[in-house]
C-alpha cells in the first residue's frame, strides 16, 4: 500500500487511458497486399519523409514495394524475400538521413497469430510506424520501493530519461522471456538465479507519432520483479548510467513532472497503481 493522493491515482489513471493514440490524418497508411480483398495497415510515414521515398522508388525500384499518393503498398512474398526488399527500403531512407541511431540489429514483425513475417533493421521500424515488442520489468522490494534507471545520455532515443531497471527491445530471434532475462543482466546485473523469478503481468499497447522522426508503435511485454532489500543493480552494457530507489509516490511525481520514458511511465504508472490497491 503506497499513500498516493486522490489526485496523483486520478492523474495517473487518466494518463493509462492514453497509451494507443491513432496516427495523424496526414501520416500516409502502409499496406499489406493479401491475396483475399481484406487489406492490413501495418504502419504509417510521416509526411517528411514521403516526397524522399517516391523520389527514390522512381529512380530504383524495389521487389514487392510499390507507392502511390495516399498509401505505401507490400505485397506478401517468402519472408526471406520481403525481409530482403524492406532492407532496401530501409537503406534509402538511411542514406536520406532518416533513421538516426542505426544498430544493425533486428526486430521482427509478428501478427496477432504469433507469425513472422519480416525482419528489419530495429531502428528502421518507428521510420515506418512498425509495430515492434519489447519487454519492461518493474524491480521493487518489499519496502515498497521501485528500483529505476537513468538512460545514457549517449542514447539515440529519450537520453538521459528515467527507465524501468530493464527494459528493451526484443529482437527477432528472441521470446518475451529470454529478452525481459536478458535486459535485466544486461542493464542491471541481476543474475539468472533472479531473473527466473519474473512474474508476467501483461501487455500495454503504445502508439503515438514522434516529432520529426516517424510513429511509435509497439507492444510492451510487462514483468514485476521482487529483488532484496539489500540488491544494488549494476549496469553492464553502457546502456544506464545510474539508478535509484525511490518510493511510489516519489516515482509517481517523478512520472507526472515529465522525467520517463513515455513507455517506462505507463508501465511504471501501471504498477504504481495495481501496488495500491
Amino acid at each position: 500500500m503506497t499513500a498516493l493522493s486522490t489526485s496523483t491515482i486520478a492523474a495517473l489513471e487518466e494518463m493509462l487511458q492514453n497509451t494507443a493514440r491513432s496516427a495523424p490524418a496526414d501520416y500516409m497508411p502502409i499496406y499489406f497486399a493479401r491475396e483475399s480483398t481484406e487489406e492490413q495497415a501495418i504502419g504509417h510515414l510521416n509526411p517528411d519523409f514521403i516526397p524522399y521515398l517516391q523520389g527514390s522508388l522512381k529512380k530504383q525500384a524495389v521487389p514487392l514495394i510499390s507507392i502511390g499518393n495516399d498509401r505505401l503498398t507490400i505485397y506478401l512474398g517468402k519472408p526471406r524475400e520481403l525481409s530482403a526488399s524492406l532492407n532496401q527500403l530501409a537503406n534509402f531512407m538511411r542514406l536520406g538521413g532518416f533513421i538516426p541511431g542505426w544498430r544493425n540489429e533486428d526486430f521482427a514483425w509478428v501478427d496477432h497469430n504469433g507469425h513472422k513475417y519480416f525482419r528489419l533493421e530495429r531502428a528502421a521500424f518507428r521510420t515506418f510506424g512498425f509495430r515492434s515488442m519489447a519487454t519492461h520489468i518493474n524491480g521493487y522490494t518489499k519496502n515498497n520501493t521501485i528500483w529505476l534507471g537513468r538512460r545514457s545520455e549517449n542514447k539515440p532515443t529519450d537520453p538521459g530519461k528515467l527507465d524501468n531497471i530493464a527494459a528493451g527491445g526484443i529482437t527477432a530471434d528472441e521470446t518475451p522471456w529470454v529478452s525481459a532475462r536478458r535486459e535485466l543482466w544486461e542493464e542491471a546485473g541481476v543474475p539468472p538465479q533472479i531473473a527466473d523469478e519474473i512474474e508476467p503481468i501483461g501487455r500495454i499497447h503504445m502508439r503515438r507519432p514522434i516529432s520529426g522522426r516517424g510513429f511509435h508503435d509497439e507492444q510492451l511485454f510487462v514483468y514485476d520483479l521482487e529483488l532484496a532489500n539489500n540488491f544494488i543493480p549494476t549496469n553492464h552494457d553502457g546502456e544506464v548510467s545510474g539508478f535509484i530507489e525511490v518510493s511510489y509516490a516519489e516515482a509517481a511525481a517523478r512520472i507526472l513532472a515529465d522525467e520517463f520514458t513515455s513507455d517506462a511511465a505507463f508501465v511504471t504508472a501501471d504498477f504504481i497503481l495495481r501496488r495500491n490497491k
